[in-house]
């Protein structure tokens, strides 16, 4: 199918199929394109917990709203973000860029210098939206790669992120869970499965400017 196809066949999930799960060259492909997102001046402050326990994952249902798809779903995706920006986090992204670059010293040390004086100088707050504002970024590829693999999804904010953090032990990590994203294959008695995408038309929603 063409990614538009790809796109239209996409839904929200509501009820997974429990007993089919994706493969492993398919979680893998998810595992890929969540590396790849693009991410504001490429620190990638964003990580990806990859859940296939069905034990936890019933036990993360009664944080999640009661949504059930959390259990039933192949694999529980949950996007985290950095409890904070350390100046050691921003050495090792430079030092990275400089492994596989070869980029100079003198290039790379004034935006170095920039972005750690930048990051100590934001607020908890202004960090942690800027650091949620790629986690909706990764969020949003991960779900049009999904499609494209014909692979279903359904994106949640309807949960309570410190249970999930309690229970997966995201602070030994220095992470806090701000996204989930279920992933696996629709039911065939999902009641949403054969309803049609309701969108605006293109023209109340795209401004054209020439």
């Amino acid at each position: 199918m063409s990614i538009i196809k790809n796109l239209q066949w996409r839904y929200a999930v509501k009820k997974f199929d429990a007993n089919k799960l994706l493969t492993e060259k398919q979680i893998n492909t998810l595992k890929e394109a969540f590396n790849l997102t693009a991410t504001s001046y490429g620190l990638q402050p964003v990580k990806m917990v990859v859940v296939q326990n069905k034990k936890i994952q019933e036990e993360l249902v009664k944080y999640s709203w009661n949504q059930q798809q959390i259990a039933q779903a192949s694999h529980v995706l949950i996007l985290c973000i950095q409890k904070e920006m350390t100046s050691e986090a921003i050495e090792n992204y430079f030092s990275l860029v400089k492994k596989i670059r070869n980029t100079p010293d003198e290039i790379l040390n004034p935006f170095k210098d920039y972005l750690k004086n930048d990051m100590e100088n934001k607020s908890e707050f202004d960090l942690h939206s800027w650091m949620k504002n790629q986690a909706y970024i990764a969020l949003g590829n991960l779900m049009t790669v999904a499609a494209s693999e014909n692979i279903d999804s359904c994106p949640m904010e309807g949960f309570v992120p410190e249970k999930y953090d309690e229970l997966l032990q995201l602070e030994k990590h220095n992470l806090k869970s701000v996204l989930v994203l279920p992933v696996g294959f629709r039911a065939d008695d999902d009641y949403m499965k054969d309803l049609k995408k309701v969108r605006k038309n293109i023209e109340d929603v795209v401004i054209e400017i020439s």
